[in-house]
């Protein structure tokens, strides 16, 4: 007997696929990017606590909008173009240029740098630059802040209408030796000895007087540029590189929010009568997305050899080839919107009539909390953890090892548990199921916080079927089977807003500030405690809504009164597992 393939949904399969296929040589990496380009983990914590807030605006937002007028589909495919457009902007971004200063005193001209967690940089890099055996020289542009101490002796430096000229901005270029680099204890002198001011040679003779400058300035050697990268946060926030970076970060998410939670509503209406085969549509995504991180990842690293800074370009261009493929393949989906609301935010309200339905979005803003760390932080971790190896070519291969957690964590804990999550809770039921997300979280953020070897990672992650397969699956009946006819985007986008807008959002700004603080080790220790206590918490609350209005049965029955829903089981077949919308990272 042959197989049957129903036409109608490949166009559906085709999009999860290409969109997670797209999105995954660039989102699991824009925090290391955003690091070597000079941010602090604040920073990236206040970035990633901003986005999910983003999300939580744009989905319900453009959900209502798109049940409204009836336009899903059109917001659906403008919104993958507004993605590429928004993606593909940030590789012209440059990075932040060095802030040092700049003393002159007595013959003796340099630049000192105190860069921000000096003891957290990488000492490979130090010994490749500052290196007394190195006669090579590397370009340097200061842009000098002028002042009056300077006005007192700029006719030394003979260049014709400086001391006159009214630009509070003093142009320098300049180079320099490595092995006139001097490494104090929590600086960086570098020592030169002439230059040019506004295209004049000038000597840069200062006498007896000190003087001292703020400046900010750029290298022409990466090497170098990376050693010295960096700027105190403030310093950071004023900057239209961060500005701009974030812009472009702050229209993607709203760009991936709606497409995912539009897109997850517009498959619910093309199954129709048959929504528990959404997991057979949504595990094409985590194919695509598993695929790519894995093949982004190794050729991030191919075209990063003989460079000290890592070259993310390729995956940039991944990203806008998958995802105009899938504007093409989503052009043929054949979806009619058909199902309205008379009253959106009336039919919407009134599902949160039960208490147990309050309990389980709480649990949802629990792992946000948690995932944020996963989603954001971890490969920071693991890039600290490199540096403390002690071979130099660590990271030679770091892209590859992140590729490879992705992959892991897709086709080894994902798929698997989408597949097998129907009979574990038909078997162990809606309550034990979330105890079971909490108390793996705690053993997977414990067993980060020993982690010394980088690559022993790889088999943490098989803990990410149980932290984020169950977790996706368990969500089933609160993203679709309580949706009031005409509400689905609307609803669609309420589930994630809530996992990432509250969840993810504090989750990144407290893990942002624990990094900065403690470390990837000792903060992923205070997250595990943290969700020891969660999970104690959980199993307390929900042995007493228990022991107040007795267990509960879950059953995948669109008629059923929305006072009554949510449960200790779900009491469906295997094959009527649906599962939840969530933005995927």
């Amino acid at each position: 007997m042959g197989v049957e393939i129903d036409t109608h949904l490949l166009p559906m399969k085709g999009h999860y696929f290409l969109f997670n296929a797209g999105t995954a040589p660039v989102v699991p990496f824009i925090p290391t990017l955003a690091k070597q380009l000079g941010y602090s983990s604040v920073i990236v914590g206040v970035i990633y606590t901003i986005l999910p807030i983003v999300g939580l605006i744009s989905k319900p937002l453009f959900g209502i909008i798109g049940d409204r007028f009836h336009i899903q589909k059109k917001l659906f495919i403008l919104f993958q173009f507004i993605i590429i457009i928004s993606f593909f902007a940030i590789i012209f971004i440059p990075s932040i240029p060095s802030n040092g200063e700049f003393h002159c005193h007595e013959g003796v001209t340099l630049m000192k740098f105190c860069p921000p967690n000096i003891e957290n940089i990488d000492k490979c890099l130090i010994s490749k630059v500052v290196d007394e055996n190195n006669n090579g020289t590397f370009g340097a542009n200061l842009q000098c802040e002028r002042n009056q101490k300077f006005n007192s002796i700029c006719a030394n430096w003979n260049v014709p209408g400086l001391c006159e000229s009214n630009n509070k901005i003093i142009d320098i270029d300049t180079s320099v030796a490595h092995n006139k680099i001097e490494h104090l204890e929590k600086c960086f002198e570098l020592i030169f000895y002439n230059g040019t001011v506004d295209n004049h040679n000038s000597s840069l003779y200062c006498p007896k007087e000190k003087v001292e400058m703020n400046c900010k300035i750029k290298f022409n050697d990466e090497s170098v540029s990376e050693l010295f990268a960096g700027s105190t946060d403030d310093q950071v926030k004023q900057t239209y590189q961060f500005w701009t970076f974030f812009l472009m970060l702050i229209i993607s998410w709203a760009g991936m929010a709606v497409v995912v939670s539009i897109g997850d509503a517009i498959c619910f209406e093309m199954l129709g009568s048959k929504p528990q085969r959404f997991g057979y549509q949504r595990m094409w995504g985590s194919i695509g997305w598993g695929t790519l991180s894995i093949i982004s990842g190794w050729l991030i690293d191919k075209f990063s050899e003989g460079k000290t800074s890592k070259n993310y370009a390729i995956g940039f261009y991944l990203m806008a080839a998958f995802l105009l493929f899938d504007m093409i393949v989503s052009s043929r989906l054949n979806h009619t919107q058909t199902k309205s609301s008379t009253n959106i935010l009336r039919d919407v309200v009134r599902i949160f009539q039960s208490a147990r339905v309050i309990v389980f979005f709480m649990w949802c803003i629990c792992i946000g909390f948690g995932t944020a760390m996963v989603w954001n932080f971890l490969f920071w971790h693991l890039e600290d953890l490199a540096v403390n190896q002690e071979k130099c070519n660590y990271d030679t291969a770091m892209k590859t090892l992140q590729g490879l957690v992705m992959f892991i964590q897709c086709f080894f804990g994902e798929v698997p548990f989408f597949f097998l999550s129907g009979k574990l809770l038909k078997k162990i039921g809606h309550i034990n199921a979330m105890n079971l997300v909490l108390a793996g979280f705690v053993l997977r953020f414990f067993l980060y916080s020993v982690l010394q070897n980088p690559w022993y990672v790889l088999p943490i992650e098989l803990l990410n079927g149980v932290t984020f397969g169950i977790f996706y699956s368990t969500m089933a009946s609160y993203a679709s089977s309580v949706a009031p006819q005409g509400t689905e985007a609307t609803l669609q986008g309420l589930v994630g807003a809530v996992f990432e807008g509250i969840g993810v959002s504090t989750g990144s700004l407290i893990g942002g500030m624990f990094m900065n603080w403690y470390g990837g080790s000792m903060t992923f220790r205070y997250y595990s405690i943290a969700f020891a206590i969660f999970f104690a918490f959980h199993v307390t609350i929900q042995w007493i809504l228990t022991r107040l209005f007795g267990p509960y049965e879950f059953r995948a029955d669109y008629e059923q009164p929305y006072n009554t829903i949510a449960s200790d089981a779900f009491l469906i077949d295997d094959n009527d597992l649906q599962q939840p919308i969530i933005t995927r990272k």
